[in-house]
């Protein structure tokens, strides 16, 4: 039997001490890795407007705080305007920022991207910085009213056509940038230019993400091919994975990774300030120009997936959404 003062009790508490420390330090590492890059650059943004899709939760109200911090004229577009404005209130009141509005739009329909695009244009001085943020992540089949499936439309097809339609403005503001959030999942992604959405072959929710997600690497990069010398510079970007309100769908497809996914304590995700670094450093960091078209991650160029840097198959999927396209598809806008 130990007595009180028996010598073995004395490594016990210090021994206890020490895991305890170990895993403490080795919890924040792993913190830090996980979070990733940070954006370092200070630039203010006064007298430039900043246009958000997707501002109201997530990354996207965290780019929307980051912007008005830094003096930004911020234009919330969001399709819930309830919640928008409830976002809205919440940034003006952390940055003291009153130049913060909000406007519906809805990506799932060609035609709130119209109006929403001719309200902008015939309302706002300029367009500094475009930032394609809104996505959908691995819902069920769902057809918009244009009868496109979901998550190719918002995450890729009504992005293109707000862009297009904004592009007067973003030259005329020249030097101007626009910031695509697409994902990692791209790098698995392939284009199906003989059924985009879905109407033929079985549906996938995964394999519509990552064709999404793919898609808005390509757009970018066709975007900065076709914008080289106007002063209008294209990114495209991997957030990193974050808890935020995108994996939604997840959990009907996948309950074990659902949980994971709700779980507070998550430590190998990103929170959404983490998360919306990227997206800020390729908005406001000075000297990106010469890599515009280029894919970022963790405040960082990255090299792209191969699929990803096909000029050929990014030029066929930009003119499969023409009027006038040469390819067998119901694809059709018209950007006039």
């Amino acid at each position: 039997m130990k007595t009180d003062s028996d010598p073995s009790d004395r490594w016990v508490l210090p021994g206890y001490g020490a895991a305890v420390a170990v895993s403490v330090l080795g919890v924040w590492l792993l913190r830090r890795w996980v979070a990733g890059g940070v954006c370092r650059c200070t630039a203010r943004l006064d007298g430039r407007t900043v246009l958000i899709t997707g501002a109201n939760t997530g990354i996207g109200k965290e780019t929307a705080r980051d912007m008005a911090r830094r003096g930004a004229r911020v234009v919330m577009a969001c399709r819930d305007l309830t919640r928008a404005e409830r976002a809205a209130e919440e940034v003006r009141r952390a940055t003291g920022n009153g130049n913060v509005v909000i406007r519906h739009l809805d990506l799932a329909s060609t035609y709130s991207v119209r109006m929403f695009a001719k309200e902008f244009l015939g309302s706002e001085e300029r367009l500094d910085i475009l930032i394609n943020n809104a996505g959908i992540m691995m819902c069920p089949k769902w057809l918009t009213e244009d009868s496109f499936e979901t998550q190719m439309a918002v995450n890729h097809l009504g992005h293109f056509l707000l862009t297009n339609l904004l592009l007067p403005k973003l030259r005329s503001s020249a030097p101007s940038r626009v910031v695509v959030v697409s994902s990692l999942a791209h790098e698995t992604g392939k284009i199906d230019f003989d059924d985009l959405f879905f109407a033929k072959r079985p549906y996938s929710p995964m394999t519509s993400y990552k064709q999404s997600k793919l898609a808005n690497v390509l757009f970018s990069r066709e975007l900065a091919r076709r914008m080289k010398g106007t002063g209008v510079t294209a990114y495209s970007l991997h957030p990193g994975v974050i808890r935020t309100e995108l994996g939604r769908h997840v959990e009907s497809w996948f309950p074990l990774l659902g949980v994971l996914l709700r779980a507070p304590s998550m430590l190998l995700m990103k929170t959404p300030t983490q998360g919306a670094q990227t997206s800020i450093y390729c908005a406001v960091t000075p000297g990106l120009e010469k890599l515009s078209g280029g894919y970022f991650s963790d405040c960082k160029e990255k090299r792209a997936a191969e699929v990803a840097r096909d000029n050929e198959v990014a030029k066929k999927l930009w003119d499969i959404h023409r009027v006038g396209s040469p390819y067998d598809t119901p694809v059709l806008l018209s950007f006039d």
